[in-house]
């Protein structure tokens, strides 16, 4: 029988990925759902190769046009925010939850709260609302399977060890010693730091290694987004910040390590591909069988791991302090990261005040809590307008 997925971020890179993984193996996947964000014509070219019974567009100005590109067709089309979210209660086998940013927070509470399995790429529910997320999923019996390639390197070396039990548990957690994500170092490790106020959004966005979206990129740029993750992870593991490091990889041939008690470390390795990690998630607890790329370790030469250095990258070293305080601040964190980056990305901020803004955001005393949706999503807002302040303070002549 095959496994009916529903892809929220159809049209970016983690939806994309999957759906071609869907192509290599199409008597194993069928799609129920489609979910963008405003990519109505990306959407509608999907929608009309996979059939899905459903299409979702968050951005109602496109709506029209996906609606009559689909007439005929017998494909059910929503629009707006909260339609589409509503569709992640629809039993599947999957949602996969590729939406980038606090955005994803709504379709991932609604799979959540209905017991859903839920690959998730999406680290900002976590970072933002990872109290609430997995007090739920632990309520309703929902699965969370980590699509980002760091998680799910830890989630095969804990999880396989244990002989693909549902869940990381109690007893296993204690022959823990800590787990261990890598990073590349993003296309600046070795950048002077004289430099770095002249760094543009086009250099910024050349990741050296994968291929990902424009916040994204700028995010392993900083190592914000390798800070995010650390917050995941602990969310995700229930892991003392302590317990999580990290380490400069520029190869990103290993993407985690767990290190055991006994002194044993194992560690997974695989090429820069994230249908690696997808493809695990799509058919775990077994293994998809296709045809990528081997990682070919000749050819590598050599393995070389890092220590983080805070200077040249201080959002991590924000997360990680974000992290160590709890409360409301991951999520002022995130706004905060989220409402700079676009800021640099527009040309309004330097490279350098990416991390300046966050700082002082996160130096703001914000009101609100984080025990609740509506209390997380007013919270992302207060940050929001805190931060367009810095932004302005900030701005490049």
């Amino acid at each position: 029988m095959k496994r009916r997925l529903s892809i929220f971020g159809s049209t970016g890179s983690i939806g994309t990925n999957t759906l071609s993984l869907v192509d290599e193996a199409p008597d194993r996947f069928s799609v129920h759902a489609l979910i963008a964000g405003n990519n109505h014509r990306l959407l509608a070219e999907q929608a009309l190769k996979y059939r899905p019974d459903v299409v979702g567009l968050a951005d109602m100005s496109g709506f029209d046009e996906l609606s009559s590109a689909l007439v005929g067709t017998g494909i059910r089309v929503v629009g707006g925010g909260e339609a589409c979210d509503e569709i992640a209660r629809e039993p599947v086998d999957l949602v996969v939850a590729a939406i980038t940013g606090l955005a994803g927070l709504g379709s991932v509470m609604a799979a959540v709260s209905t017991g859903q399995t839920l690959a998730l790429a999406n680290k900002e529910s976590l970072v933002s609302a990872g109290e609430i997320v997995m007090q739920t999923a632990a309520r309703t019996g929902a699965r969370i399977l980590p699509l980002d390639s760091e998680h799910n390197a830890i989630f095969q070396c804990w999880a396989g060890w244990q002989g693909q039990k549902e869940s990381v548990d109690s007893e296993s957690a204690n022959s823990i010693r800590h787990i261990c994500l890598t990073a590349s170092g993003g296309p600046f490790r070795t950048t002077p730091l004289g430099e770095f106020s002249i760094i543009t959004p086009e250099q910024a966005i050349k990741h050296p290694q994968w291929s990902m979206g424009r916040k994204i990129s700028v995010d392993s740029a900083t190592m914000m987004n390798k800070g995010l993750e650390v917050i995941e992870a602990h969310w995700l593991f229930d892991i003392a910040p302590k317990n999580i490091e990290v380490l400069v990889h520029p190869q990103v041939a290993v993407h985690g390590l767990v290190y055991f008690r006994d002194g044993s470390v194992i560690g997974q390795l695989g090429t820069p591909d994230m249908r690696t990690p997808i493809s695990y998630a799509l058919e775990w607890p077994d293994r998809m069988l296709w045809d990528p790329e081997p990682l070919d370790l000749v050819a590598l030469g050599r393995l070389e791991f890092y220590d983080v250095d805070p200077a040249r990258y201080p959002c991590f070293a924000l997360a990680r302090q974000a992290l160590v305080a709890g409360g409301t601040l991951p999520a002022v964190l995130n706004a905060a990261n989220e409402v700079a980056v676009e800021a640099f990305l527009s040309h309004k901020i330097g490279f350098n005040a990416i991390s300046d803004v966050v700082n002082d955001v996160m130096q703001a005393d914000i009101d609100g809590d984080v025990k609740s949706h509506d209390a997380v999503v007013a919270l992302d807002a207060e940050a929001r307008k805190r931060a367009e302040v810095c932004v302005r303070k900030s701005a490049v002549d």
